[in-house]
């Protein structure tokens, strides 16, 4: 398959891109520092350019089947309105609209749409005081997803770790099981490189923790 991953050259990202490319996919890897990632391979192909722009991302959207968006903000960011998610989103939607291409994978996280009804009360304040502007725009995100008509699968991971590959974390998928916990960046990527040609959980969103 021929895949665009959008927040591609660090995180859950650039570990989606490897493994992506391990799995014998094409990768358009797309982030305003493609240019810095030190991966190397025939069917990698690194794309520099900014989601919220949409010559960009329009150009960088022709030829692919499936689009994988891992977008995340730095610390300092979560201290100030966030719109990141649900701009890019928007305009994401738009050129995949244009190129006729159906599947998207999206990350989000644990907390961002109906999953916030899921956080118990110790961890909410905290998580609201830290989390709150970028997870509403997160949950802004998934709305947008959501509403789409695109064949989407949103992924909620928990507390990101820089553990190893395990295979062995859980996919939450019904409401009454979702829970925070932690997972490690590359068993994310190990799902989002699953979905790519898995269309089990097409318009479903899911919560994944160890």
């Amino acid at each position: 398959m021929r895949v665009l991953i959008i927040g591609a050259s660090k995180g859950i990202g650039l570990e989606t891109t490897r493994q992506a490319l391990e799995a014998g996919h094409f990768v358009r890897a797309f982030a305003r520092s493609a240019a810095e990632i030190s991966l190397t391979n025939p069917k990698l192909e690194k794309v520099c350019g900014d989601a919220l722009k949409t010559q960009d991302v329009d150009a960088a959207m022709i030829g692919v089947d499936v689009v994988i968006q891992t977008l995340g903000v730095e610390v300092g960011d979560l201290f100030r309105p966030v719109h990141l998610f649900s701009d890019a989103t928007r305009v994401m939607i738009a050129a995949m609209g244009a190129q006729g291409v159906k599947r998207l994978i999206c990350v989000t996280g644990f907390g961002a749409g109906d999953s916030r009804a899921s956080i118990s009360l110790l961890q909410l304040l905290p998580f609201q005081v830290v989390f709150g502007r970028a997870y509403a725009d997160k949950s802004l995100q998934e709305r947008l997803i959501k509403e789409s008509g695109l064949d989407w699968t949103i992924a909620r991971p928990g507390v990101l770790t820089g553990g190893p590959r395990t295979g062995g974390y859980k996919i939450l998928a019904e409401a009454s099981q979702w829970r925070n916990g932690i997972i490690s960046r590359s068993d994310v990527a190990e799902f989002l490189v699953r979905q790519i040609e898995d269309r089990t959980y097409v318009h479903e969103a899911l919560v994944l923790v160890n």
